[in-house]
């Protein structure tokens, strides 16, 4: 009991959730693969927002948690569930952790598959680069960048100014989307720049230099 009350003392954040009820499975499991897709979290149901302890209504609840991990989220999340009681009522705490296998997607209404990831307290929708890097993460493979124009445009251009959007990279740069996506991808996983998701957009911006395992081939 005084392992929820200090939980709720927390607040909503990056690895914690309240949820008043599960009444749809499918907006559950947005909350779920955003956890694993991230750092790992809980989701504490029948605790509203402000975190007041309301209490799951029924069983059904941790039911439709289980169909939104297995039927809802692509591939399926791992989670674990204790029951925790509060006089008559009682708390759900859903334990996500981290998953190693990125990205995990879940299924919107209209039958959709989309990534999300954990930002503070929201499910933010991950965009095509990230869905990438998470992909390669997976193959561990040597990065290989032919470093042209393009590549060298990027980082100067980060070396002036703090950020650069999508669209801004791709028209200053005169590149498509596939080529953005693909340069953006490569030196995220190389360290070099880093991806910055808020509520309302996403950016890149430096990071660190490739280190000695990356490997580069100049191609002007």
């Amino acid at each position: 009991m005084l392992h929820i009350k200090k939980l709720i003392g927390q607040g909503e954040s990056q690895t914690l959730d309240f949820k008043f009820e599960i009444s749809d499975s499918r907006k559950i499991a947005k909350s779920m693969v955003a956890f694993a897709n991230t750092n790992g979290g809980r989701l504490l149901i029948g605790v509203k927002d402000n975190g007041v302890i309301a209490g799951i209504k029924s069983d059904e609840e941790y039911y439709m948690a289980q169909a939104a991990a297995n039927l809802y989220s692509k591939p399926k999340v791992s989670f674990d569930v204790r029951r925790w009681a509060f006089g008559k009522k009682t708390i759900l705490e859903i334990y996500i952790p981290e998953s190693k296998i990125k990205p995990h997607l879940s299924q919107n209404i209209k039958k959709q598959w989309i990534g999300y990831r954990r930002v503070h307290d929201q499910n933010i929708v991950a965009n095509n680069v990230q869905l990438k890097v998470w992909k390669k993460e997976n193959n561990r493979k040597p990065i290989k960048i032919n470093y042209t124009r393009k590549e060298e445009f990027l980082l100067s251009y980060l070396k002036e100014n703090n950020f650069i959007t999508f669209i801004k990279f791709c028209k200053l740069a005169q590149i498509s989307k596939q080529q953005a996506e693909q340069i953006l991808t490569d030196f995220i996983l190389l360290g070099v720049i880093e991806i910055i998701f808020t509520e309302k957009k996403i950016y890149y911006q430096q990071k660190l230099i490739p280190n000695e395992k990356q490997e580069f081939s100049v191609d002007y």
